[in-house]
């Protein structure tokens, strides 16, 4: 909603003369504002030209309309004042200017919706508090996401305009809902003076007894906060009224810089949270002049009072880009031992503790062992920080506050986790899960330490091996988004669009799923990434064109449609036999394995690490296989040959790593990870494992991921923190590979850490791009015995 221009009202004084200046802009700005509006609704058709009269009507009232003291003064004079006017048109022009309130509600009524599978309203319906509701018009909009009338036993709609409370009373009639609306300060308003009063057992939900005050199951608040002058005592009296399993959503405008969140580790990310400094200036004046305060303490209060389930930071392109936010959050802080509870629970998994608590269902009201005796750097990180938050009397980060403890705190603002520039650089994995399953022995008893990259093969052990507990790790946070989306997708699609997503690399619903059906299973972090990356998956391209791994395989469509070989390169893909795969292969390996090609792109190193994900540590070791080949009595030959043999050397390796995928296996129905590369997507006939519809019937079984730990951080730092024999298998696949033989202490370091970790017998899978890896000797001095299982040498 929009406050009243009451410019009298302001609590500094203007010059006259001042005024008078910047009137002329300010109805410049007004008029273009409503042309621009005026003209998108032709070119959409979202309005007709029977309802321009409601847009100049709004125009008056906002604009021209001066302010009127017969109402008295107060703020609930100046909203009566500016919208007793425009009332019964408020609604007909808020829809391009109030963005976001339809994204609120869905996800609310997603988080409604998971809460109400885990039965937490077993025993009664919940209650919806719709704070500063105006015309009702979010009531009647959630019907599209819940049914209203049956879900909520009681929905009250509070508003202190008194116009607007009867446009909100005639709508619900119109509609036959039973909701109350009160012209009520919301500073003043109690829930038990308008409901019975009911009990909460200790699941949450509502039992019959009568002797406490009631507490709402949803609060909302819609473009109102900016608006309540008093905001302060208005959010804390929020805390009291909502519900211990309560939910609150808000959406509002702002303007805030980056600056303003530096070091808050509660607020659930702050992905495209900065606002430039000319448009904070722009926006923040025009509002004023509304009496709607864009200051960040507002946003900042309602984020310290609460617990950060959701953040995201939009715009409204259509009218100049407004910035507004939206917010979900839960109580920030329970009884102490629930809070003492929940973080024991999630550092216990993470670590490995002997005092392991399931990350979901366990009993907080069991009495708590006692505080174990572990020095501070043998605790996670998380729950480091979560202490830290605690002594500061903040919230906790925002990841505790989930509705599953799979994704670990790990703070975003470090420049570790930055130089990723907002992607990941693995649609997919390249390893092959079916030779650790041969090699490893996966079983249900095992904890496993792997490395996220695209999380492909650790949905495979789940799937097929169901390990007690896996570790995923990785240093860029982009690939865990990407394994919280698959994992999402799993707990909570049907297979047919874990198909479309994964299997064809394409969805167009997949907006709509992420809000009302991915969210709940999802960290903030990872929301904020997937909302802003929608057209990965509804673009004319394919999920697997986008990340490092993606330049590759548009690469590869590109050579094909400027050789005319479109078709040779389908042909290949669906031949039945390997000696017609040989055959094409013959006609396409002049423009895949082209000199000119590798001379110019492909064996360049900007190339090799951007696309195919290797760093120059690995490509040097390839080049020094090369030289190793070719024997020199002369140590000064060798090191010239080595400096002058790297395109020749990734050349060979390309070569001896293309032909044998070629001739020996055949894609179309045994090498998907070379299928995927050529066509962009993957077939019913050939997939991963984790694909196929056995695999989704196990993955999306309750309790599937509860033991998944998603870790976001170097591998060393990781290891070095669980207790000792914690481990029984660790794929850390060619992770050695990107370390420099110049420095060997972080290769020493990690290695020794993981033989601390494992086991005694406990196993490590490597893979390398080198026939002869530098660290194994390493390995061989930190006491493990080394075994080499596989190799692919020239000519095979």
């Amino acid at each position: 909603m929009a406050a009243p221009r009451a410019i009298e009202a302001l609590p500094f004084p203007i010059n006259p003369s001042e005024l008078l200046a910047v009137v002329p802009l300010f109805v410049f700005v007004a008029a273009l504002l409503l042309l621009i509006v005026l003209f998108t609704a032709q070119k959409h058709s979202w309005i007709k030209y029977d309802h321009l009269s409601s847009f100049c009507t709004f125009f008056y009232s906002t604009f021209l309309k001066p302010h009127s003291q017969d109402e008295g003064s107060g703020q609930q004079a100046a909203l009566e004042s500016f919208y007793k006017v425009q009332a019964n048109v408020y609604d007909a022009t808020r829809k391009r200017l109030l963005c976001g309130r339809e994204d609120m509600l869905a996800l609310v009524a997603a988080q409604l919706r998971f809460q109400a599978d885990q039965g937490l309203f077993k025993h009664s319906k919940p209650i919806w508090v719709d704070i500063g509701g105006g015309t009702g018009y979010n009531i009647e909009a959630m019907h599209a996401y819940l049914d209203v009338p049956t879900f909520f036993s009681t929905i009250i709609l509070v508003d202190l305009s008194p116009s607007l409370c009867d446009v909100a009373r005639k709508r619900f009639e119109r509609l036959g809902w039973d909701i109350k609306v009160l012209c009520e300060d919301a500073r003043t308003f109690r829930l038990e003076d308008h409901i019975k009063t009911a009990n909460r057992d200790s699941t949450g939900s509502r039992s019959r007894r009568t002797d406490v005050e009631a507490k709402a199951d949803l609060l909302t608040m819609s473009y109102s906060l900016s608006m309540i002058p008093d905001f302060y005592n208005v959010i804390d009296s929020m805390v009291q009224l909502l519900a211990h399993s309560g939910i609150i959503g808000a959406v509002d405008f702002y303007v805030q810089s980056i600056v303003d969140t530096t070091g808050r580790n509660y607020i659930g990310g702050s992905f495209n949270r900065h606002v430039n400094w000319l448009s904070r200036v722009f926006w923040r004046a025009w509002f004023d002049c509304d009496r709607v305060g864009l200051e960040g303490a507002r946003r900042d209060y309602l984020e310290y009072r609460f617990g950060t389930k959701k953040s995201l930071d939009e715009r409204n392109y259509i009218l100049g880009g407004i910035p507004y936010y939206i917010f979900l959050g839960c109580h920030c802080q329970g009884s102490f031992k629930r809070t003492q509870a929940l973080l024991d629970g999630v550092d216990a998994s993470c670590t490995e503790s002997p005092q392991v608590i399931p990350a979901v269902g366990f009993n907080l009201d069991l009495p708590l062992l006692p505080e174990p005796a572990l020095p501070i750097e043998t605790r996670s990180k998380a729950y480091q920080s979560a202490i830290v938050n605690l002594s500061s009397n903040l919230p906790l980060p925002s990841t505790f506050y989930q509705n599953n403890q799979s994704r670990i705190h790990y703070d975003e603002q470090l420049k570790k986790h930055t130089q990723f520039n907002h992607d990941y650089l693995y649609a997919f994995t390249w390893e092959d899960p079916r030779m650790d399953q041969r090699l490893l022995r996966i079983n249900d008893t095992d904890t496993i330490l792997c490395l996220t990259s695209g999380g492909d093969n650790l949905l495979e052990y789940l799937a097929t091996a169901n390990p007690r507990r896996v570790h995923a790790v990785d240093l860029n946070p982009n690939q865990n988004h990407l394994l919280e989306l698959k994992a999402a997708a799993f707990q909570s699609l049907p297979y047919a669009d874990v198909w479309r997503m994964f299997g064809e690399g394409h969805h167009p619903s997949f907006r709509h799923l992420l809000i009302n059906k991915l969210s709940p299973h999802m960290s903030s972090q990872a929301f904020q990434f997937w909302i802003k990356n929608i057209g990965r998956f509804t673009s004319g391209t394919t999920f697997y064109d986008y990340g490092g791994s993606g330049t590759a395989i548009k690469l590869v469509r590109s050579l094909a449609w400027l050789s005319g070989l479109r078709q040779e390169i389908q042909n290949l893909c669906s031949a039945k036999t390997r000696i017609e795969q040989r055959e094409i292969w013959s006609m396409i390996r002049p423009m895949i394995l082209s000199r000119t090609l590798h001379w110019a792109l492909v064996g360049t190193e900007w190339f090799l690490w951007k696309a195919a994900g290797v760093p120059p540590p690995q490509r040097q070791l390839i080049i020094r296989d090369a030289c190793e080949q070719q024997p020199s009595k002369d140590s000064s030959q060798k090191h010239e040959r080595l400096s002058d043999a790297t395109g020749e050397a990734m050349w060979d390796y390309l070569v001896n790593t293309l032909d044998p995928v070629a001739q020996n296996t055949l894609l179309s129905e045994e090498n998907y990870h070379y299928l995927l590369t050529l066509t962009g997507r993957y077939t019913r006939r050939c997939h991963p494992v984790y694909l196929g519809p056995k695999a989704h019937t196990r993955l999306s079984a309750a309790g599937a991921f509860d033991g998944l730990r998603i870790h976001t951080d170097e591998l060393s730092e990781i290891i070095g923190r669980f207790r000792a024999g914690a481990l029984s298998i660790a794929i850390i696949m060619d992770s050695l590979d990107w370390f420099s033989p110049q420095n060997i202490l972080p290769a020493t370091t990690q290695i020794q850490a993981l033989n601390r970790a494992l086991q005694l017998k406990g196993r490590v899978l490597v893979r390398s791009a080198g026939l002869h890896p530098w660290y194994v000797r390493i390995f061989e001095e930190s006491g493990f015995s080394v075994k080499r299982v596989a190799a692919r040498v020239p000519g095979t």
